[in-house]
């Protein structure tokens, strides 16, 4: 059993196995890449089509959706799986979420004969702006008299673009009576535009310091200046100037500029969060 052609054939074998086994770990790693990993680049903001262009040699791109977000560029990435400065291999697939170069289409809804309230609330949850409201002789006051897109009347059921401005016309309920000025000061730029829209007034323009993030952004000043409390016309305009604000100089300026007896900071935010 033990001769010599015996020990030859084994040996035949042994070498046969270990040159498979360098050959299909061989070809694995070079299959796999073994070893070759990148880091993932941070994409958002820029140019979807450039990133593509620049990195197609590393990465496999799939734009797996687009989404239309205001005031950001159009076609650039919005969001990317894997995230940046994940290890991935030569060929890996990219997921990006980009700007879509068109908002939405939305439909109009019906807001007529609504209270201005709820007429603020259905055109928030469609989608859309509130732009300017008028004030117009009518027995229902706050009623939602009219729906206007450019100065035109606009239909419910119309699709129009996601974010537009909807111009509304209140009723006065037989008579202009005037308003309470909200505590609009040291609110942030949504919680100020809703405040003065329940009470159909008008945002007129609104200013905010270079180099500031308009989401933490608190109003200021406004003008024409208005204490809270005091008697506006509704459908007046108010230009409102905000700053970024900490929550001890906020709490100051409402103290000793508005000479309010006790400061409302329930919505300002913290100074490490500023």
């Amino acid at each position: 059993m033990f001769t010599k052609k015996f020990f030859l054939h084994l040996l035949a074998v042994v070498v046969i196995t270990v040159v498979v086994i360098w050959i299909v770990l061989s070809m694995l790693a070079s299959y796999t890449r073994h070893g070759e990993v990148f880091i993932v680049p941070d994409f958002t903001g820029q140019d979807h089509e450039m990133v593509i262009d620049q990195y197609s040699d590393q990465f496999s791109f799939i734009v797996s959706d687009s989404l239309y977000k205001q005031g950001a560029v159009l076609g650039s990435v919005l969001q990317q799986e894997p995230p940046a400065g994940s290890k991935v291999k030569r060929g890996r697939n990219i997921y990006l979420m980009t700007v879509a170069k068109q908002p939405e289409k939305v439909i109009m809804p019906n807001i007529q004969n609504l209270s201005l309230r709820e007429a603020l609330v259905t055109l928030a949850s469609a989608g859309l702006e509130v732009g300017e409201i008028q004030v117009t002789p009518h027995f229902a006051r706050n009623a939602i008299v009219a729906q206007k897109y450019h100065g035109t009347e606009i239909e419910p059921g119309t699709q129009v673009y996601r974010g537009v401005a909807i111009d509304l016309v209140v009723g006065d309920g037989g008579s202009i009576k005037d308003v309470a000025f909200p505590m609009i000061y040291g609110k942030n730029a949504a919680e100020a535009k809703q405040l003065l829209h329940s009470l159909a007034l008008n945002v007129g323009k609104e200013i905010f310091p270079a180099d500031t993030d308009i989401n933490s952004a608190l109003v200021f000043k406004v003008e024409p200046y208005y204490r809270p409390g005091a008697m506006v016309s509704p459908g007046s305009y108010v230009n409102l100037i905000y700053k970024p604000f900490g929550l001890t100089e906020i709490s100051k300026y409402l103290r000793d500029s508005l000479y309010l007896e006790s400061t409302d900071t329930t919505n300002v935010l913290p100074e490490d969060e500023i």
